[in-house]
């Protein structure tokens, strides 16, 4: 089986406004945040974000917000995609987590053009999740490359509409540098196996593909080189990736802090201690995380701006640039989660409970800095890059 996606339009779409598909009606950005926020516990229940869900993404400009405007899409920079996904992320993280794989189309810039031509023929609001690791052996056969195998962490598989999945492109003793194949959704089969404490309704279960042969021009090496010139395609690729998880952090800590103003006020503790605005130690507390997450999201946008700001001069961005870039989104990252921690600790045993926005907003938060791209590695490799040395392959 061959992916068989839409025949190339005669021409290019024209622009799409932000907030329409089509003909459908704009989305009411606060009124989806309040239904997502209402519907936490029915993301959690299924370990998915619904569908509807989805299809209100489509229509708000998530998915085609960094589409080129050749494309039909938006073009938005990098710092706006960010800000969109930080917002989402207040009302739940794992919807937030969800819209930050609105960047495929930078995953996917690195496909032949044909091939790009043909993904966004039909409409530039493509839906697209993939598993990464590990990469599977893909043998060439006629047509193209046999793909089969197992891959997890497969976050929004349920609602998308392309796959990619990782390959290791063989042939006879040789063996290539890694891949990503696309697909379809239709020929990829979905395995509920999601089972964790964070980030639950991400529905980032196991996809199993049972051979299916994709053609070579539908394969890309990840990270490689983009052939979209727009300056969101001359934009750090890996760094982008991090970026756009790390801010799913940034919103949740944002939740929780918001959590515990709107509860200061009012709750009158069993011991009969003063209210929460009240303590002298809890006024002390919030002002530190409210401090550490501003001055942590300060970083992360002005590294972002700054990169940015070269592009468009038409420079490239420096390797010194793109380390603070892959830097400041781990340190974002764990700011985030320290607040979100500290936020918990402030609202006593009333945060403990599982239905506490606190509890899911920590739990949430951890999950962020459990991803391979935020981890501790991200310090080893900045600290070298500051000395003068080399960082691993894979972080530039």
């Amino acid at each position: 089986m061959t992916p068989t996606l839409a025949t190339p339009a005669p021409q290019a779409h024209a622009a799409v406004s932000p907030g329409a598909t089509g003909s459908a009606p704009p989305v009411d950005l606060p009124a989806l945040l309040a239904d997502i926020r209402a519907r936490r516990q029915e993301f959690e229940r299924q370990r998915y974000i619904s569908q509807d869900i989805i299809d209100r993404f489509r229509a708000l400009g998530v998915y085609r917000a960094i589409v080129p405007r050749s494309l039909g899409g938006d073009e938005r920079t990098a710092g706006q995609f960010c800000e969109l996904v930080e917002t989402i992320s207040q009302a739940d993280g794992s919807a937030g987590w969800v819209a930050s794989f609105g960047m495929a189309a930078v995953y996917l810039a690195a496909l032949p053009v044909p091939t790009i031509r043909r993904i966004y023929a039909d409409s530039p609001d493509v839906v697209f999740a993939g598993g990464i690791f590990p990469p599977q052996p893909a043998t060439y056969v006629d047509g193209g490359l046999l793909v089969k195998g197992r891959w997890s962490f497969a976050s929004g598989c349920m609602g998308a509409t392309v796959i990619g999945v990782g390959i290791s492109p063989r042939k006879g003793e040789t063996t290539g540098l890694p891949r990503m194949a696309v697909m379809p959704r239709e020929q990829v089969r979905i395995e509920h196996t999601w089972d964790v404490s964070g980030m639950t309704g991400t529905g980032s279960h196991d996809i199993v593909v049972d051979g299916v042969v994709v053609p070579e021009d539908w394969t890309f090496v990840r990270g490689g080189a983009s052939n979209l010139t727009e300056p969101m395609f001359r934009y750090p690729s890996l760094a982008f990736a991090a970026q756009v998880l790390a801010v799913v952090g940034l919103g949740v800590a944002r939740a929780a802090l918001d959590e515990v103003r709107g509860m200061a006020t009012g709750r009158i503790s069993v011991t009969g201690a003063p209210k929460l605005a009240e303590r002298p130690l809890t006024q002390v507390d919030i002002a530190k995380a409210e401090a550490a997450l501003r001055s942590a999201r300060c970083w992360f946008y002005e590294a972002i701006d700054d990169a940015w700001q070269s592009l468009e001069k038409g420079d490239p961005v420096s390797r010194e640039q793109n380390n603070l870039l892959r830097l400041s989104a781990s340190h974002a990252a764990r700011v985030s989660a320290e607040v979100a921690r500290s936020a918990q600790m402030m609202s006593g045993m009333t945060g403990i409970y599982n239905s506490s926005p606190l509890s899911w907003c920590v739990r949430d938060a951890g999950v962020v800095t459990q991803h391979a791209f935020l981890g501790d590695i991200t310090y080893q490799n900045a600290g070298a890059m500051f000395f003068g040395g080399e960082p691993l392959p894979g972080y530039l």
